[in-house]
């Protein structure tokens, strides 16, 4: 693809709305021009062609963006086959073990909710499609990140030789967590060697989750499938005996219907 074909103006725009965040969700133009990179007078620009289309609200100081902006992820997830082909599969297995399941696509180092079914509420926050969590320390992430090539995995999660940089994401949300990040390739090596994930309180004190790729027809792995419960019904070291069995049946399952 050449420059010239490339619309600087829309780039700069969805640069700006991703500078939206969890953490940033009301943000000034310098914020947001810090964040995205832009300069101040195009930051702003883009700002008020949000708020002038609706996408955003403008106090006089302060953006935020609106549910308007929903429909722009909302039609993706409407043209993606694979939320409509997983969902049925989620809502039985979901009825069958009485537990949450859910699947995600990898997102640069953040898995996306596309499909659940959920039970009972497993976590602080609530999870539905477009939800989105950190890739390095959540099931999901971990199968899907161990199914890049090792150079990929290593640009993301090594900074350099020394350690770790900011840019990492390493951060540890539970004592649990694993922010080394020599630790988290030697973690990513055994999940692709077994085929599955297991985490234990490491996104969230409480949930436990055991996830496994989902792969399609030429066995490329497109998105990732996971069973969360809380650590009170049971423990982390029995996940995969419990239910890996009744994943590994959907994986397959999947397998012959993803073309």
């Amino acid at each position: 693809m050449e420059s010239k074909d490339i619309m600087s103006s829309l780039a700069k725009g969805l640069a700006t709305i991703e500078t939206f965040t969890a953490d940033s969700p009301r943000q000034s133009i310098a914020q947001v021009a810090a964040a995205s990179g832009l300069d101040r007078a195009t930051a702003r620009r883009c700002l008020l062609t949000l708020a002038h289309l609706g996408f955003a609200d403008y106090d006089g100081k302060f953006f935020t963006l609106t549910p308007r902006i929903m429909r722009l992820g909302t039609a993706c997830l409407a043209t993606m086959p694979l939320p409509q082909i997983v969902q049925p599969l989620l809502d039985r297995l979901s009825d069958e073990l009485g537990q949450s399941t859910s699947v995600s696509i990898l997102d640069g180092d953040e898995i996306i909710y596309i499909a659940r079914a959920a039970q009972r509420k497993v976590m602080s926050i609530s999870l539905t499609p477009g939800s989105r969590l950190p890739a390095y320390c959540t099931s999901m992430g971990r199968v899907m990140l161990s199914a890049l090539p090792h150079d990929q995995i290593n640009s993301m999660v090594l900074a350099d030789s020394a350690g770790l940089t900011d840019s990492t994401g390493l951060a540890a949300r539970t004592p649990n967590t694993i922010t080394d990040a020599a630790a988290l390739l030697t973690e990513l090596a055994r999940v692709r060697d077994q085929g599955y994930a297991v985490i234990d309180q490491e996104v969230e004190l409480g949930l436990i989750s055991i996830a496994v790729p989902i792969y399609d027809a030429r066995g490329r792995v497109v998105a990732a499938l996971n069973i969360g419960l809380s650590s009170h019904h049971a423990d982390a070291g029995q996940l995969a005996a419990l239910y890996l069995d009744k994943l590994t049946a959907i994986q397959s399952e999947l397998r012959k219907m993803l073309l």
